[in-house]
């Protein structure tokens, strides 16, 4: 027998959708029921807590928790946590929502494309009803107010009315070009701290730099930082630094573009010899960048070595780096923390300056990035430190607390919608009626007016209350039901809200994975056999 040889199990057509549908119901019917202000918790058996022990209502902890006997049930779950975990990397929220609306899709999808239907033509139909969805979301969005932070903060929060107003607070301290990040408490209390520091839009040059499993960073505390814009080709160039930081076992970021070799180099330490090191590329690139590279040095108090004006790399030393507090280093960006060695009096100096520029600036693309220099010069840094009387307490709160911490992030940066789901179910309705509609028209129509309504039927259901009777007539655009206070009214002044990214994301990566499935009409996995006891 060839020893290359795997054999394989194959499905085809309505068999293999239906195994399918049996994953994506099986994961929903575990994820869903935590979506909304009066969600349920979910108890999953873990190795990663004390007493192996998670309780959650955060959807994607559910989702990841999940792994199905059944090889084609498992591979709709697998795609089912992509797209969860798309929207919680790109919005922070919202993964429960992006399953709500993949199964509906999927379900509707398999009861109305039949045989004799085009489906290829009903899912093209799908996408540009998506693309008309998303703009319609996008005109009934508001900017997000400072007074409808605070309800956002709460909704995210699970309507807990404390943590919401402490991340609201926070956001109001830090500022709107602030950032904001969750760590966990060595005492029971909750809290935050707010500081002075620099967000870097570039994470981690390899994943080998990361010591935070769970979050997927590299956290480093009391850390030393090199920046340059020359390239680092050879470990030699950096021997000046990077013996003091060996022999004293301190701390080190690197940014610098660095080439492939000395990466490796430096992670193969940080795995094999522990060292405290991480590596990140420069922001941006040409001018912007050497502008960007100087506000990192004004604000960390290091020398910044620079191509441009001839700087020799081989000369640094260790007086020569610049100092942080903390640093975060997540995939995409760069959290530095000042601490108080930082000389503010030359970075207000550099505002200064910057403030000059402006006035002289003849561009709007030249304002906006000296405004959004300012911003990172003077904007502030906020960590909210979650506490809990036991590991499980912790957990929890800390779930909810960064989902009420993205979705604030979200809706500054997008702005705010109809919450409950309604701005989804509203749209059903305008959009999802096409005039004179083809027969692949409607049944595309059909499925996503039958999906968009999915969420507001979920959270009413969560509830314990019947949507028909909530809602015996579709609610003019804007309005709907308030669970807390059991009012119907204009969702927005009673501070029911959805951010638009959170929405937005969660549709498309909804639309992409239902797609997929329903397109499906060939599964082929690993053969397998099972032992029974």
């Amino acid at each position: 027998m060839n020893q290359g040889y795997s054999p394989k199990e194959l499905r085809f057509g309505e068999d293999g959708r239906e195994k399918l549908i049996s994953g994506i119901t099986k994961l929903s019917n575990a994820v869903k029921s935590t979506l909304g202000p009066q969600g349920n918790t979910v108890l999953i058996e873990s190795q990663e807590h004390i007493g192996g022990i998670t309780v959650t209502k955060d959807g994607v902890t559910v989702a990841k928790s999940i792994n199905l006997i059944d090889p084609v049930e498992n591979l709709a779950v697998r795609m089912m946590k992509e797209a969860a975990d798309k929207t919680a990397t790109t919005a922070g929220d919202g993964t429960t929502t992006a399953i709500v609306l993949t199964e509906a899709m999927v379900k509707k999808g398999t009861e109305l494309i039949g045989d004799g239907v085009n489906r290829t033509e009903v899912l093209r139909h799908m996408g540009e009803l998506t693309k008309d969805i998303i703009k319609g979301l996008k005109l009934d969005s508001k900017k997000l107010s400072q007074r409808k932070m605070k309800d956002v903060a709460i909704i995210s929060a699970n309507n807990d009315k404390e943590l919401g107003t402490t991340i609201a607070n926070v956001y109001n301290e830090v500022g709107k070009d602030g950032v904001v990040t969750v760590e966990k408490s060595q005492t029971s209390e909750t809290y935050y701290e707010t500081t002075k520091g620099i967000k870097v839009d570039r994470g981690y040059s390899s994943p080998l730099f990361i010591n935070d499993q769970k979050k997927d960073e590299c956290i480093l505390e009391d850390v030393s930082i090199l920046v340059s814009d020359a390239e680092i080709s050879n470990i030699l160039q950096i021997e000046a630094v990077l013996k003091p930081i060996i022999q004293q076992n301190k701390k080190l970021l690197i940014i610098a573009p660095t080439s492939v070799n000395v990466i490796n180099t430096l992670a193969a330490n940080v795995m094999k010899n522990n060292l405290k090191i991480c590596n990140i590329p420069p922001p941006n690139f040409g001018y912007k960048q050497h502008e960007l590279m100087q506000d990192i040095a004004y604000t960390v108090g290091a020398t910044y070595f620079s191509e441009k004006t001839g700087d020799d790399l081989s000369i640094i030393n260790a007086d020569d780096l610049g100092h942080a507090a903390k640093v975060i280093v997540g995939r995409g960006s760069t959290v530095i923390l000042k601490d108080d060695s930082s000389d503010q009096d030359a970075i207000d100096g550099r505002v200064a300056e910057l403030k000059g520029s402006f006035d002289l600036a003849k561009t709007k693309t030249e304002k906006d990035f000296i405004m959004s220099r300012i911003a990172s010069l003077t904007g502030g840094i906020g960590v909210i430190y979650v506490g809990g009387n036991t590991d499980l307490e912790q957990k929890e709160l800390y779930d909810r607390v960064d989902d009420a911490v993205c979705a604030v992030r979200s809706a500054l940066e997008e702005g705010i919608l109809p919450g409950g789901g309604m701005a989804l179910y509203g749209l059903g309705y305008e959009i999802c009626e096409p005039c004179s509609p083809t027969a692949d028209e409607k049944i595309a129509a059909n499925i996503m007016k039958y999906a968009l309504q999915a969420p507001a039927r979920q959270i009413i259901a969560n509830a314990g209350k019947d949507f028909e009777e909530i809602y015996s007539r579709p609610p003019h655009v804007g309005e709907g039901y308030d669970l807390k206070n059991s009012q119907y009214g204009n969702l927005i002044k009673m501070g029911v809200i959805d951010p638009l990214k959170v929405t937005r994301t969660a549709l498309l990566n909804a639309v992409s994975v239902a797609t997929t499935i329903l397109s499906t009409n060939a599964i082929v996995t690993m053969a397998r056999s099972y032992e029974t006891k």
